[in-house]
């Protein structure tokens, strides 16, 4: 009996050390500036960017970056800049390793040619 109940409060302790955390990352208009520049909206698009590390401690992969997940999620759909951005960490907490994800949101877009000096933005 007393074998059953140690496996079972080891369950229970390895099941209290998982788990996840979410939290805000922040939200920006655009990741670069856009005054008196033309552009065309080419839709949304997101990525990611975790690392993982072995008992919350030793890090197994690179690091985990905002500019990374940026950078992806411009290539994702070939644009120059990104607005609407919408970032979101998350820490999820296994028995043996950690991962810490950041998530890019936002809507790609590409700059026209033409520069439009002082003019209102034409969209």
């Amino acid at each position: 009996m007393s074998k059953y109940i140690g496996l079972l409060l080891v369950i229970i302790m390895s099941a209290m050390l998982a788990g996840c955390a979410s939290y805000p990352g922040g939200i920006a208009a655009s990741n670069t500036p856009l005054h008196a520049k033309s552009y065309n909206v080419i839709g949304p698009t997101s990525a990611a960017d975790s690392r993982f590390a072995i008992l919350g401690l030793i890090p197994v992969t690179k690091g985990n970056s905002t500019r990374d997940a940026i950078k992806k999620a411009k290539e994702n759909v070939g644009a120059d800049a990104l607005i609407e951005i919408t970032v979101e960490n998350c820490t999820q907490f296994f028995i043996l390793f950690t991962r810490t994800l950041t998530q890019v949101d936002a809507v790609g877009i590409r700059f026209k040619d033409k520069w439009e000096g002082d003019k209102d933005i034409a969209r």
